[in-house]
């Protein structure tokens, strides 16, 4: 038994096991996770924010009906493009499906790039009061008498965690520090440090698919949405248009490729312009879940360039062998 696997909860009980796979867009993260399951017994679970819309299907990148048949995602194809969809309500939704897998005696595969829906599963989150537009602008006349300085200060005498986190010129987040403790009267360290009880309970294995070029993943990224269109992307976009009851103040209309479509599709950019824009706009999502990745903790990283399938099947059996 691989002990160096094992976690415990407070009271010493051994925690069910969960897998992560996170990776940029286009870095092979779904390849990977129907290659295990056809190898463990797992089951999927979607991670990403436009996959949970049904219509949404080319530009989103949406495995096909027969992978789905073949390797089902939990959480695809759960809401309509009008609704909003918090992350809140991932967390919940995903703990929900990964207790109903792990009851089924199978292991949870969590398999996406919104990062920050896999930092809500992991870490919880905090429950801050809405914005106080009173509060707010109190703050703000203060700030033109005592400078944000001042009022940094004010905020390390009674937050003195998060004034140490937050620098003394960052306006916005000295505000809304300043404001959960007027609401609240509890500092805003002490909010993120009650989310920590809420923490994932299980024992993740996360797998990173990191390129080692940049410049293999861009070429990725731009022949896709060449696939992209050639399958019918934009009819798809058109579609949505036409409904009427859409727009792109709305989150799924702000998707990365899904945004530039419909500027196009409203003429006000041509589809030279909408192409380029998506291509840039998709190489910077893909920039930031990379930093994002970097920094992210006791994550397994394999070189997304090359299949390494024997070393991460070898990585996840041993993970696997531990928990029994």
């Amino acid at each position: 038994m691989n002990s160096q696997y094992q976690k415990y909860d407070t009271n010493n009980n051994l925690l069910p096991p969960a897998i992560f796979i996170m990776g940029p867009t286009a870095s092979g993260k779904t390849d990977l996770a129907i290659e295990l399951r056809q190898n463990f017994p797992v089951e999927l679970i979607s991670v990403d924010s436009a996959l949970i819309y049904r219509g949404m299907d080319i530009g989103t990148a949406k495995p096909d009906a027969a992978i789905l048949e073949a390797a089902p995602h939990c959480l695809i194809d759960i809401r309509d493009p009008s609704e909003i969809y918090s992350v809140a309500q991932f967390r919940d939704d995903a703990l929900v499906e990964m207790q109903r897998i792990h009851e089924t005696g199978r292991i949870p595969v969590l398999v996406g790039g919104t990062m920050l829906y896999y930092r809500a599963l992991q870490y919880g989150l905090a429950k801050l009061p809405n914005a106080d537009p009173v509060i707010r602008q109190a703050l703000l006349e203060e700030s033109k008498q005592i400078t944000w300085k001042g009022l940094h200060q004010r905020l390390a005498q009674c937050d003195p965690q998060s004034a140490e986190r937050i620098h003394v010129n960052d306006a916005q987040r000295i505000q809304r520090a300043l404001e959960v403790y007027e609401i609240t009267g509890i500092p805003l360290s002490q909010h993120h440090q009650d989310a920590k009880q809420n923490a994932c309970p299980y024992n993740l294995l996360k797998i990173g698919l990191l390129p080692e070029e940049r410049s293999w993943l861009h070429e990725r990224i731009a022949r896709r949405f060449q696939i992209m269109l050639e399958q019918g992307f934009l009819d798809e976009v058109e579609r949505l248009y036409e409904r009427g009851n859409l727009s792109i103040d709305l989150p799924a209309i702000r998707a990365v490729g899904y945004r530039q479509a419909w500027e196009y599709i409203s003429g006000n950019i041509d589809f030279n312009t909408m192409q380029e824009r998506a291509i840039v706009a998709t190489r910077q999502l893909a920039k930031r879940q990379i930093t994002w990745l970097r920094s992210e903790k006791e994550l397994n990283v394999f070189n997304a360039q090359n299949s390494n399938l024997s070393s991460i099947n070898q990585r996840v059996d041993a993970f696997l062998s531990s928990q029994r």
